[in-house]
């Protein structure tokens, strides 16, 4: 999958799957099973490290999860997600570690903001380093928002995420997430730029979707978001598996002749 084939996508109205994972078993499943891109997101802060948000994450460990993940994709784009303060600081901060993203095997960086990042993002488009943007419920601005909640409910909010979908589009931004924001917001947004949008939350006239993979795979179930469709339920099937195998252990049916050596 190449940025050209996004736009022609987004071109002929076909839909962009997007769905993340964290290492090279699930990239791989995610790969096979045909995702247009697979996101390294920061969001294993939460559902792979236990974390209450996705602040703690540094670089280090999404460079990790970033190179078990390209390893595995052989068709998928790639597009590590950049973490909390590896950013913020400075532009030549924020250059040097996208730069560190490619270099482990992404094609691509994702960051959160709309026009407080535009400078950024047109930095990192002068060095080739494609950028996906993210606005609406950024995760990284939990403590400004009060918690994970909606964005862009009344008019002047949505007009905001509108001018800062321009910004970012402006700035050189390849593509854009909408998060947890109104239907109409996001339809909106996606008939007014060029750009594709890839939603999560945002219903269902963004050019794309993405879903955090432990969602809708039932691994995770600390909180469920309205938007999460549940498409398995591994977790269930992953504890009756083990509950198995510890009672064939416990009664001496496991391992039997067939799995011994002689």
């Amino acid at each position: 999958m190449t940025i050209p084939e996004l736009y022609k996508k987004k071109a002929e109205g076909r839909k962009i799957t997007m769905l993340t994972a964290y290492d090279f078993p699930f990239a791989q499943m995610a790969d096979e099973a045909g995702m247009d891109i697979i996101l390294v997101g920061d969001s294993l802060g939460v559902v792979v490290q236990g974390w209450a948000n996705t602040l703690p994450v540094t670089m280090e460990e999404m460079l990790y999860h970033t190179g078990m993940v390209a390893r595995a994709a052989k068709n998928a784009m790639v597009v590590g997600d950049m973490p909390f303060m590896s950013y913020q600081v400075s532009v030549e901060d924020g250059i040097r570690n996208a730069g560190d993203f490619l270099k482990a095997g992404a094609a691509a960086v994702k960051l959160e903001g709309g026009s407080s990042v535009a400078g950024l993002i047109s930095a990192l488009s002068r060095y080739d380093i494609p950028v996906m943007a993210h606005i609406g419920l950024t995760p990284q601005s939990v403590h400004r928002m009060g918690g994970f909640k909606v964005q862009g409910k009344d008019g002047a909010q949505a007009e905001k995420l509108l001018s800062d979908a321009k910004a970012v589009e402006e700035a050189g931004a390849f593509s854009v997430v909408l998060e947890g924001i109104p239907r109409q917001a996001a339809k909106k947004i996606t008939e007014s730029i060029s750009i594709p949008t890839i939603g999560i939350g945002a219903g269902p006239d963004c050019d794309g979707q993405v879903l955090v993979m432990h969602d809708m795979l039932g691994m995770f179930d600390r909180f469920t978001p309205k938007f999460v469709k549940r498409y398995a339920n591994i977790k269930e099937t992953a504890i009756g598996a083990i509950k198995k195998y510890k009672e064939e252990v416990e009664s001496g049916e496991f391992p039997s002749d067939e799995q011994s050596f002689h």
